[in-house]
């Protein structure tokens, strides 16, 4: 007995020793800040693009860091769930884009505006949501970010409109709330995603119009990932040239696996988009490593050498960390305990998400109005009886 504690003494020193080792390091051998030269973005009606040499703060990239493995690793989490129908419906995973959120976000204020479609997991996350709550929302529980009531494609949180079902819907939206943002002569914007099988509806280049006629500080992104749910962009595009899709919107081509490459973009277009000048359109070119939903095992229309080749030469969170450690700007340790924290934290969140009491059908028509609902008409509504409480 006296031996087991003796080992299990000795053996909490020995951790302890290592942790002061890496928080000494931490405070005195670390580079606090680098240079990289990052991939030059192709551009269109612009007389100059996002710069190629950036600086990356070690705390910076700390914090992508932890952002884009939480969002990893709750995407995978949400998969397992998925598997065992814990979490039911639609559910469209972000695994391998988490460049694309983390640094479009780096760039902007969290007082601007998201809006995108139904992958949104991610964006819930970096626009102020939590873990808990985005995994209570995936498996319909009271304490989820919508109240259990929205799921996966529908998810809200300040300055955050979505998490939206129908292909291409959300982009006359977030013009609407571009359009808000001049009227009230705020300085804030608006970024409004969309993917690359949504880029063919009329109803974006309608947007594209009134959004340059009316000069609306408007970021389109198109997060183009190689395929619309099972067509390449080959076979369903004329032109897969995105970003000049907007013809007299300029627009910029950018490395969408490469946190500092969108973040530098994205900083140039919200500096563009700041000054008046209207809006302005980006291609982040990215890649997803499951199906395009749970129903799709993702391997009919692409090769799982395809997939894997992708994952070993442009992973986000590889990419990254390799820049910090060869650069000095963190220990294989430190990063380890990160990884350590998100799994917890994942694990928690998903622990909550599968014991939180489901929503009570009295709370089915609660949240519908800001105020008070309209003069009630008997006969019109099967749900009548339930009062909305906003």
């Amino acid at each position: 007995m006296l031996t087991n504690i003796s080992n299990v003494l000795r053996a909490c020193a020995q951790r302890n020793g290592a942790a002061a080792v890496v928080s000494a390091r931490t405070y005195a051998d670390f580079t606090n800040e680098a240079t990289f030269e990052i991939k030059k973005c192709d551009t269109f009606k612009l007389d100059e693009g996002p710069a190629t040499q950036v600086v990356l703060t070690r705390d910076e990239g700390l914090q992508y860091y932890r952002t884009m493995q939480t969002m990893r690793r709750m995407e995978l989490k949400a998969d397992q769930l998925y598997k065992q129908k814990i979490i039911r419906g639609f559910c469209h995973l972000y695994d391998g884009q988490e460049a694309c959120a983390v640094g479009i976000e780096a760039a902007i204020n969290l007082s601007d505006h998201l809006i995108t479609a139904y992958r949104a997991h991610g964006y819930t996350y970096t626009r102020g949501g939590t873990v808990k709550k985005i995994m209570a929302e995936l498996t319909g529980r009271r304490g989820g970010i919508a109240k259990g009531k929205g799921g996966s494609m529908h998810m809200y949180c300040e300055h955050f409109y979505g998490g939206n079902g129908i292909v291409g819907a959300q982009v006359p939206l977030g013009a609407g709330v571009a359009l808000a943002c001049k009227y009230q002569g705020n300085s804030e914007l608006c970024v409004c995603l969309y993917g690359d099988g949504a880029a063919n509806q009329g109803q974006i280049f309608e947007t594209y119009n009134m959004a340059a006629l009316w000069k609306l500080p408007v970021i389109f992104i198109c997060e183009n990932n190689g395929y619309g749910m099972g067509t390449s962009v080959e076979r369903a595009a004329a032109s897969t040239d995105y970003f000049k899709r907007g013809e007299f919107i300029p627009g910029v081509r950018v490395d969408g696996m490469d946190v500092l490459c969108v973040r530098e973009a994205s900083r140039f277009a919200a500096d563009y988009c700041r000054s008046g000048k209207g809006p302005i359109l980006m291609e982040l070119q990215t890649y997803r490593y499951h199906g395009h939903s749970m129903s799709d095992p993702g391997v009919s229309y692409r090769t799982r050498e395809e997939i894997q080749e992708v994952r070993s030469k442009s992973d986000p969170i590889s990419m990254l960390k390799d820049r910090m450690l060869s650069n000095n700007m963190a220990s294989v340790e430190e990063l380890k305990e990160i990884d350590v924290e998100v799994r917890k934290e994942i694990e928690d969140a998903a622990q909550f998400a599968t014991t939180d009491p489901e929503p009570p059908l009295e709370d089915l028509c609660n949240h519908i109005f800001h105020n008070n609902p309209p003069l009630e008409v008997r006969g019109t509504n099967p749900w009548s009886k339930l009062k909305s409480v906003s």
